[in-house]
């Protein structure tokens, strides 16, 4: 994969794909276009990277100690699509001379912190030219191109070098989830959501007496743990609606459900079975915990209570009612869903754990994808190479990955098929450049790219 190419006037020619965002899964991508480009004859794919960051990172505000990723290590930006690729798991560990240490560490889940820094590895392998970091996308435009139909997008960017455009055949939209918080929730200097922990807990300028944790997810089981350990002397109280954390199905055959193949299956399915399958699995990653720390907090919870001082206090099957700053302290309202009785929580600080939430891919065109297809409940519409349906009269490629659980499954928005999803993607934009003109892909090619 090259910089972006200049015209002999200086003037940036058009791009083959700009991705907009720079975390793993655009990441994957990168890797993936330049390992087609080190592999297969003829012109290289031009991409681009657009990255609102100074510097990669990922999750660094939930970047605990201690925690693990719950996606095995083979499950990285590379080698389900290509073993023999550089950018492997396996390839860092070598690099940083740990590959014979971390077999003799015996699991196949990394710390989340390990996983990070092979994220950071990989990201700082990629040629500097490709990604603009510290960049803000500030307009997504479709234009025609030379056979008349809106086949190029012009991407206006606002950054260290300045306002200026790209112009690219295909556009990959990688910019992540957004927060969530129940509508309504004051954020502020004492109610935080999960992802920016770590970030402010500096700000926290005396020892807190009460904390509270909104949230049933491993998100919320983790920051129970670390704010347990980390404030000795405070009371952490977690709150959630169900009876107790429950513990993620991670066994070998819901599993299957993050297989490359289950894409395919579940892509095929009729709608109804779509959300029956959803609905089965949906307890390996929604509101779930990995088992081993659901035991140590229910041992912590019991030690306490052998000990007469219960520091860790859970408010189950209970929902919170209103949030009430006061001050340097903040009242939490829970109210029992059992029986309706809502008992206050003063806190010194408020967590909320509540997840991620996808936005709508469209949003960034404005009124330029209005009028494009979309399903019953408003969601744009998604060919199986992960690019967006869009009318006859546009034949610019537009990928949005991370928002297609409802047509593509589970792993929409996990790590576990990113390398195979990079792969697919490059498939789907040679085909495009060989053909002269856009043919969504229906089955990928992908067995090429990069072998």
């Amino acid at each position: 994969m090259s910089a972006v190419p200049q015209h002999p006037a200086g003037r940036e020619a058009v791009l083959d794909v700009v991705g907009v965002g720079f975390g793993p899964s655009n990441l994957a991508l990168a890797i993936a276009l330049a390992e087609y480009g080190d592999t297969h004859p003829g012109p290289p794919l031009s991409g681009h990277f657009l990255e609102r960051q100074e510097r990669f990172g990922w999750h660094r505000g939930m970047l605990l100690e201690d925690a693990t990723m719950q996606v095995s290590y083979l499950k990285d930006l590379a080698t389900l699509r290509n073993p023999r690729s550089g950018f492997s798991f396996v390839s860092y560990l070598y690099d940083r001379g740990r590959l014979v240490d971390f077999i003799n560490y015996g699991s196949s889940y990394p710390t989340r912190e390990e996983f990070h820094d092979y994220l950071e590895w990989a990201a700082d392998r990629v040629p500097a030219d490709v990604v603009d970091y510290g960049t803000e996308v500030t307009a997504l435009r479709l234009v025609p191109g030379p056979d008349g139909p809106e086949d190029l997008v012009e991407v206006d960017v606002e950054g260290p070098q300045g306002k200026r455009t790209l112009t690219a055949r295909n556009v990959v939209l990688g910019t992540g989830l957004v927060p969530h918080v129940p509508e309504g929730t004051p954020l502020g200097d004492r109610v935080w959501h999960s992802k920016d922990l770590l970030h402010r807990l500096p700000e926290i300028d005396r020892e807190p007496r009460r904390l509270a944790v909104v949230g049933a997810g491993q998100s919320a089981a983790e920051v129970v743990g670390h704010l347990h350990r980390r404030f000795p002397g405070a009371e952490v109280s977690a709150i959630f609606a169900r009876y107790g954390f429950s513990p993620a199905d991670d066994s070998s055959f819901a599993n299957r459900i993050f297989d490359p193949d289950a894409v395919d299956d579940f892509y095929d399915a009729p709608a109804e079975v779509k959300e029956r399958i959803l609905g089965y699995h949906g307890n390996t990653n929604y509101s779930v915990v990995d088992g081993e720390l659901i035991t140590a907090l229910y041992r912590q919870h019991y030690k306490e209570r052998v000990a007469g001082r219960e520091r860790l206090k859970f408010h189950n099957a209970s929902e919170v009612a209103e949030v009430r700053p006061r001050g340097d302290r903040t009242d939490v309202v829970v109210e029992s869903l059992i029986d309706g009785r809502r008992t206050t929580v003063e806190a010194d600080l408020v967590v909320y754990c509540t997840g991620y939430r996808c936005a709508d891919p469209l949003a960034m065109l404005g009124a330029a994808a209005d009028g494009w297809p979309r399903d019953d409940l408003g969601r744009a519409l998604f060919h199986r190479d992960y690019s967006v349906v869009t009318p006859p009269s546009v034949t610019a490629g537009f990928f949005a990955p991370g928002a297609t659980e409802h047509t593509h499954g589970l792993t929409s928005s996990l790590l576990s098929n990113v390398a195979v999803r990079a792969g697919e993607m490059v498939a789907a934009m040679v085909a495009a450049r060989d053909a002269g003109h856009r043919v969504p892909v229906t089955r990928p090619a992908v067995a090429a790219v990069g072998r």
